[in-house]
C-alpha cells in the first residue's frame, strides 16, 4: 500500500509541541488507507472480535452498568491492534509518523509500546461514556514520563461526537497529588484546579488528521452525541534508551522497533 508522502515537520510545529503537549498533523494518512482501516475495523465490531474493552468494563459515567445491561456490549476498544491485521502495523509505522515522533522525541531510535494503547478507539452514540481529565502516565512506568502518543483519526472528531479535549500547556505542570482523585483523574471539585480546566481546549480532527500527545498532557473525552459511530487508532511511542520498568504492566509485552532505516 502506497504511503502519504512524507511533510517535513517545521520548526514552528516542533516549538509548538514543546510548548503545548500536544500537535495536530493534517491529512498525514490518505483517504485510501482510511477507507481500508473502517472496513477492517467495522468487520471486527460486529461480532467484537476479541481482545476487546466494553464500554461497561471501564464504568466511566454514562456507561452501562454492567455488561448484561442495555447497551452492555457495546465496545470501546478493540485492543492490541498492531497485532491484528497488516493495516494497523502500516499506519503505525507511516513514514510521516515516524518522522514526525523522531523530530519531537529528538531520537531516531523509537519502540512502540504494545502495553499501552495500542488500540482502535471507537465511540458509538447512545452508549459512550465520558472519560475525565487524566495525563496516561499516570499508570505507565517507565525510565523517564517522556512518550507520546499517536491518535489517528478515521473520520470527523468534534465535541459532538466526544473528541478529545485536550489542556495546553499541562505537559509542564507539577501537579500535587491532592489535585486528583483516587483513580488519578483530575478533580473538578477543587476551586484550585478552575485556572488549569479553564484553559481546555476541544481537538478538532477530519479523516487522516493525526494528533500527537505528550504523555503528561492532561486531556479528556465527552460523549457520542452523533448518530454515526467515531473510529480512532492510537499507538504509543518512547525512545529506546526510555525503558519500561520490568514487573509493571508497561513490560509485559515486548516492545516494537519502529525506527526509519
Amino acid at each position: 500500500m502506497a504511503q502519504t508522502k512524507t511533510t517535513k515537520l517545521s520548526e514552528t510545529e516542533a516549538q509548538q509541541f514543546a510548548r503545548d503537549g500536544f500537535l495536530i498533523r493534517r491529512g498525514l494518512i490518505d483517504s485510501e488507507q482510511v477507507t481500508q482501516l473502517i472496513d477492517c475495523i467495522d468487520a471486527s465490531l460486529n461480532p467484537a472480535l476479541a481482545p476487546v474493552e466494553f464500554e461497561a468494563d471501564v464504568h466511566y459515567p454514562g456507561a452501562p452498568a454492567s455488561r448484561w445491561a442495555e447497551g452492555g456490549q457495546t465496545p470501546r476498544r478493540l485492543l492490541h491492534a498492531f497485532g491484528r491485521d497488516a493495516l494497523f502495523r502500516q499506519v503505525a509505522t507511516n513514514t510521516s509518523i515516524i518522522d514526525t515522533l523522531s523530530i519531537l522525541m529528538d531520537s531516531n531510535k523509537l519502540m512502540l509500546s504494545q502495553n499501552h494503547h495500542n488500540c482502535v478507539m471507537t465511540k458509538h452514540p447512545g452508549f459512550s461514556s465520558v472519560t475525565s481529565w487524566h495525563q496516561d502516565i499516570r499508570y505507565w512506568r517507565f525510565d523517564r514520563p517522556e512518550l507520546v502518543s499517536t491518535w489517528i483519526a478515521l473520520g470527523p472528531e468534534n465535541e459532538a461526537n466526544g473528541s478529545l479535549l485536550v489542556i495546553p500547556g499541562s505537559h509542564k505542570l507539577n501537579l500535587d497529588p491532592g489535585k486528583f482523585d483516587a483513580a488519578l483523574f483530575l478533580r473538578t471539585d477543587l476551586e484550585e484546579n478552575e485556572e488549569i480546566l479553564s484553559k481546555a481546549i476541544a481537538v478538532e480532527l477530519n479523516a487522516g488528521d493525526v494528533l500527537f500527545f505528550h504523555s503528561r498532557t492532561l486531556h479528556a473525552a465527552g460523549q457520542n452525541e452523533s448518530t454515526s459511530i467515531k473510529r480512532s487508532i492510537v499507538f504509543t511511542y518512547h525512545t529506546a534508551d526510555n525503558q519500561p520498568i520490568p514487573q509493571t504492566r508497561s513490560a509485559v509485552f515486548e516492545d516494537i522497533a519502529v525506527s526509519l532505516p
